[in-house]
């Protein structure tokens, strides 16, 4: 799939609903109108690489969608249609298509070992960036599994359907991600941040309020999760657990159990590249906390802070960083009106988020956008965007 990052023309619900039409039909005689479920992109304010080491997250979804037209079928296939990429797959229960239509078949493979799901059509249309650290992934998986059980009339608590999708993109794709993104995209609600316990997979809607608005820079560097370092600093911090593990005097499952303390006194245990990841993630989560209380209190002095801080720890201790993250966050940080600003996502390329006073924001657009193109890449976007809540079906209503 090529590289996109402007929005296209039309909104996505009914470029997935053409998208059905052309690509398969009216449909027989007296055919229903289809079901098409949306869901979100996300940013992550605070909490970084922290949700596979049992961690804390502070994300919000994004007003950028996902959007999945579906037809029933009378028989167990699936045919997939991206609209906006005019690409087609077709594949059975036990296929395994390569590329975006491996998000779509793991999706319904994970879902079909609950419930006898029959085959449908699909067209999925979007405005989330596609390898820009939103997570198009997710918002596909969420989209995909909330249509597919919306044309077959079963219903699934949102938690569970997130979880159905994390296994989804781990088993099915590969990605060794935590269930960050899928909780995003499925529990978020408008105008709230999603304070998230990885470990004890508990969440609470953190409401913004006050004067604050969040801007996008999509530094028109794709990543791919799958073909990144992502999978190596999963592997780098199970083996820093390991190894404090050996050494402490309490069972240690992950970094969530490793604080300051334990982790200096037994810094001699770890390598410089094993103490640095286990540095980050335990900074991290401190980052969360005392984000979460501030955002919590209108104090956007101290989530910037947050941000900012943690983007450092991301590019110095971390490094999942690259040149033009470094610099999208260094741009957005000098701009009048902006608290803070940091990579989110995977990182590898992708976006920075920037966290903005609203009275501000369209002129620290219009600035960033400015000078993105000589600051950032030639490639790189600017756009603002509201926080949106999670995955739900919106045909029917």
């Amino acid at each position: 799939m090529t590289r996109t990052n402007r929005a296209p023309e039309s909104d996505p619900h009914s470029r997935a609903v053409a998208g059905l039409r052309d690509a398969f039909g009216a449909g027989p005689g007296g055919s229903p109108d289809p079901v098409v479920a949306v869901a979100p992109g996300r940013v992550n304010l605070v909490g970084g690489h922290t949700d596979y080491n049992d961690g804390l997250c502070l994300p919000l979804a994004v007003d950028r969608h996902v959007a999945v037209a579906a037809r029933l079928r009378d028989d167990d296939v699936i045919r997939a249609r991206a609209t906006d990429f005019g690409e087609t797959a077709t594949f059975a229960p036990h296929d395994d298509p390569a590329g975006w239509a491996a998000y779509v078949a793991a999706v319904a493979r994970v879902l079909r070992e609950d419930a006898a799901l029959p085959g449908a059509d699909l067209a999925i249309a979007s405005d989330v960036p596609s390898g820009a650290g939103l997570s198009s992934s997710a918002a596909i998986e969420l989209a995909v599994g909330r249509a597919l059980l919306g044309v077959a009339g079963r219903k699934m608590a949102t938690t569970d359907l997130a979880l159905a999708c994390w296994r989804a993109e781990r088993e099915g794709v590969g990605v060794e991600c935590g269930i960050l993104d899928q909780f995003a995209a499925g529990l978020c609600e408008p105008d709230a941040a999603l304070f998230l316990d990885c470990r004890s997979r508990e969440f609470e809607h953190v409401p913004l309020g006050g004067d604050v608005g969040i801007l996008v820079i999509d530094t028109g560097v794709s990543h791919e999760l799958a073909d990144s370092g992502y999978n190596d600093r999963v592997r780098e911090c199970r083996e820093a657990v390991a190894a404090l593990d050996e050494v402490a005097d309490t069972d240690l499952q992950s970094l969530r159990d490793v604080d300051f303390d334990l982790l200096e006194r037994h810094a001699d245990a770890l390598g410089d590249t094993h103490y640095r990841r286990a540095r980050h993630v335990v900074s991290e989560n401190e980052r969360v906390k005392s984000a979460r209380e501030a955002l919590s209190a209108g104090d956007f002095d101290v989530v910037g802070d947050a941000m900012l801080a943690g983007h450092e720890s991301l590019r110095d201790d971390y490094e999942v960083s690259c040149t033009e993250l470094d610099a999208a966050v260094e741009l957005a940080a000098e701009t009048a009106g902006v608290y803070g600003a940091r990579m989110t996502g995977g990182g590898f390329g992708g976006s920075a988020v920037a966290l903005v006073a609203e009275s501000a924001l369209e002129r620290a657009e219009r600035e960033i956008r400015a000078a993105v193109a000589d600051r950032v890449s030639p490639k790189a976007d600017v756009f603002a965007c509201r926080p949106s809540g999670g995955v739900r079906l919106v045909q029917p209503e």
